[in-house]
Parts: structure tokens; C-alpha cells; sequence
């Protein structure tokens, strides 16, 4: 199987959860460049409180902790490091695979591109996670990284699936539960929504072909950038009264690639502790 974004939080959680299942994993990151240096870097990792810091540090981390997890508990893993929103890297990506582990049978689409902006003049800020107002060149990355990649790598992992006449596929696509508006974030929501779109269309196609498709909608979980006055906030509004772990995304998208999950397809599942109830 090949899960991406794999390197820290819910990417890193999934790849050691279907390696405890036996599957063999291969894990794909990417580390853009970063505003902190190396060594708030390691001081965040080392006080483990959320901010913009600790969110950082987990995104600067290499596959090397993930894959070495695995291999000590016996399983099988690989990992590259790779630009999603460079689209001649994906065959690449899937060659890689094929050529350490082999076919790949269940895709994770969880690499994610986020910079926050508004439309609202007022509300831009350098502070924390800093704010801007929107700009063609963030525009196209948001769609580039979220939107484009995702539907190129469910078209490969297609053609590929077909040509070798595999008989039974999951692919698994990861959102966010604020994907229809995010006021101050506006195209990481609207980028996730267009993934979404992809994802039913993907369903409707690939589905006779033995290929299930589904979205998990992530709530708030815990990836370094919660921080601890606003975990209690987000608490309280969680009807199960705590923020999400990366375990408890990784655990809904296991069971959709599995046999229990065999006739659920197209579908949207929201995993926030019943932060999202939808009507």
C-alpha cells in the first residue's frame, strides 16, 4: 500500500497502522521549506507544545522514524521523498513502489498544502501561523498540491490497477471537516472540497472494477498545531470531549480499506468526535 504525507501526524499514523494490519508500506513526504531553523525545531519537539513550532517540526521530519518504527516491529516498509505538486514525479512515485514493495492495492492520498489567507485586509497577520490575502501563485499551489495531485494519483494508481487486471482496490482520500468554508483559509477549504468532487466522480468510475472510494473529513487533531488554550476550547465543543489523535483518523481509514468496508464507497466520513455532525 502507498500512503502519502506519511512522514508526520496523521500520514505517519495511518503507515504504522496498516503495517500492525501486515500490509507493507510505502510512504511518501515532502519537506518544504521551513521559517524555523533546525534548532526551534528540536526545542519545540523536545516541549511537545502545540503551536506553529511543534507544526513545523513534525513537517520537517524525514519517513527515517516511520520506517524504522515498522521494521522494528517486523514489518515491511520503504519511503521517497517526493514534490507532489511536480505531477512527472507521480509515475516515478508509483515505479518506486512497484519496484521495493509491489503493486500498489491500497492508496492513501493524505499529502496536504495549507497557507493560510483572507479575503478581509484587516485580518492579515505575521503573527503565529501568519495570514495573507490571496495571490495567484497560492492559489495554484493549494490546487497543484490538494486538488491536482490527488486526481493524478488516483488516475495512475487506475491504469495501473487495470493493466495488471487486479480484481479488488481501495483508495482512501484524506479532507477536512471544513472543506465547504474556512473563513482565513480560504484555498486549503477550497481545494479539500474540489478533492472531495474527485473523489465521487472517482467512485462512480472505478467501482465496477472492483476499486471502493472514500473521503475521511478529519476534525481537530492534534498534528503540533493545536495549541493547549485552544485543545480546551475545541474540547468542550467535542461532544466526546477531546481534540482527535492521528491514531483516531488512522483507525477509520484502515477499516474503510478493509473487507468489512466492502460496500461503502462515494461516501464522506466525518472523524472529529462528533465535532461536524452533518444533517
Amino acid at each position: 500500500m502507498l500512503v502519502t504525507g506519511a512522514n508526520h501526524g496523521i500520514g505517519a499514523a495511518t503507515a504504522k497502522a496498516f503495517a500492525e494490519e501486515g500490509a507493507q508500506v510505502f510512504v511518501a513526504y515532502f519537506r518544504k521549506p521551513c521559517p524555523y531553523s533546525g534548532e526551534v525545531l528540536e526545542k519545540a519537539r523536545c516541549m511537545g507544545r502545540g503551536g506553529p513550532e511543534l507544526y513545523f517540526a513534525g513537517q520537517q521530519a524525514t519517513a527515517d522514524g516511520v520506517i524504522s518504527h515498522i521494521r522494528t516491529q517486523g514489518g515491511k516498509a520503504a519511503a521517497l521523498e517526493a514534490d507532489l505538486g511536480d505531477s512527472a514525479v507521480i509515475p516515478q512515485l508509483f515505479d518506486q513502489c512497484e519496484s521495493e514493495l509491489g503493486p500498489v492495492d491500497i492508496l492513501v492520498n493524505n499529502h496536504t498544502h495549507c497557507v493560510l489567507e483572507t479575503f478581509d485586509p484587516d485580518k492579515v497577520t505575521s503573527d503565529g501561523f501568519p495570514v495573507s490575502l490571496p495571490t495567484a501563485e497560492s492559489i495554484d499551489a493549494h490546487f497543484a498540491i490538494n486538488a491536482r495531485a490527488y486526481a493524478l494519483m488516483m488516475a495512475e494508481y487506475f491504469q495501473r490497477f487495470l493493466k495488471r487486471r487486479a480484481q479488488v482496490g481501495r483508495v482512501v482520500n484524506i479532507s477536512t471537516d471544513a472543506a465547504h468554508a474556512h473563513a482565513q483559509n480560504l484555498s486549503y477549504a477550497a481545494s479539500k472540497h474540489a478533492i472531495e468532487s474527485y473523489s465521487r466522480s472517482a467512485a462512480l468510475e472505478m467501482g465496477r472494477y472492483g476499486i471502493t472510494v472514500n473521503v475521511v473529513a478529519p476534525g481537530p487533531t492534534q498534528t503540533g498545531y493545536i495549541t493547549p488554550e485552544s485543545e480546551a476550547a475545541l474540547a468542550a465543543g467535542t461532544p466526546l470531549r477531546r481534540i482527535g489523535r492521528p491514531e483516531d483518523i488512522a483507525q477509520v481509514i484502515v477499516f474503510l480499506a478493509s473487507a468489512q468496508a466492502h460496500w461503502l464507497t462515494g461516501q464522506l466520513l466525518y472523524a472529529g468526535g462528533g465535532w461536524r455532525i452533518p444533517l
